[in-house]
This record gives C-alpha cells, sequence and structure tokens, in this order.
C-alpha cells in the first residue's frame, strides 16, 4: 500500500453521507424515511385500535365513527388566513393533546359527548398516521414529516 492509498490518507466521506445513504434519491428534508416510518405507521394503527376500545367504552352508535370522522379535517379551512396559521391550526387538530384534553374531560366530568369526541379525533389521528398522512410544515400543505402528497 502506498503513502497516497494509506488509510490516514484517505479523505473521509462528509458527515452526512451515512444519513444520505439512508433516505431515498428522492427523500425531502425533513420527512422520515425507512424503519422510524415504518414505527411511526404501527404507532398510529395502535393508537387507531385504542381509540376505538375507547369508543366501544361509551355506549354510544358506531355510526358516529364515521360521521365524525373528518371534523379533525375542517381544521384545513385556516389555511384561507394563510399557511402559517394552517399549518398551526392544522397540527393542533391532528396530534394527541386535544383529543387527549377532550377524553380527560369527557371521564371527569361524565360526559359521553367529549369522550366520543376524543375517541374520533384519536382514531382520525391513528389513520392518518398509518397512511402517512403527517404534520405539516408552514411552506407547504403537500409536505409532511411523514411523506409528500399531491405534486411537489
Amino acid at each position: 500500500m502506498t503513502a497516497a492509498h494509506s488509510p490516514a490518507n484517505t479523505p473521509k466521506p462528509p458527515a452526512d453521507a451515512k444519513i444520505s445513504a439512508l433516505t431515498q434519491p428522492e427523500a425531502t428534508v425533513g420527512v422520515v424515511t425507512g424503519r422510524p416510518l415504518s414505527w411511526l405507521r404501527i404507532e398510529g394503527l395502535a393508537v387507531a385500535g385504542a381509540a376505538l376500545v375507547v369508543f366501544a367504552t361509551t355506549g354510544q352508535p358506531w355510526w358516529l365513527i364515521p360521521a365524525l370522522f373528518l371534523v379533525p379535517d375542517l381544521s384545513w379551512l385556516a389555511y384561507l388566513v394563510g399557511p402559517r396559521v394552517g399549518a398551526w391550526t392544522y397540527n393542533l387538530a391532528h396530534t394527541a393533546p386535544l383529543p387527549l384534553a377532550l377524553l380527560g374531560a369527557g371521564a371527569g366530568w361524565h360526559t359521553s359527548a367529549l369522550t366520543v369526541a376524543g375517541a374520533v379525533g384519536l382514531f382520525h389521528l391513528g389513520l392518518d398516521r398509518l397512511m402517512k398522512y403527517g404534520l405539516k410544515y408552514d411552506h407547504s400543505f403537500g409536505i409532511t414529516h411523514l411523506g409528500v402528497h399531491g405534486d411537489h
């Protein structure tokens, strides 16, 4: 081995080379890929399943689930104000704190309507994650932390 080809003289790859080697060539910065994405999707399935179990304890009719399923998606209307407000509002309606607060309030006040709203919200959240619909970035409705949707 010559001095020019010794391990000491071999240039090191950039620090982000390992990261880029793990992502798809068309990967978008800020979008989860690979095994972490699989885990997040499995987590979404588990959340959706748990939400159905909670809903079953309310004794309410099952038709309420499809009837209320798209209510969190009405938060997209905030995009009419602008992308920053839209993303913030959409993400509020699509993360666990709001439906968990509704579940807690429903349990604490013995109000099945709040429990149903929380359970359906968590069910919606879980299925969104399973289908790779994630949290929105401020700059684009179609780019989420779990994937790119639409023309981008």
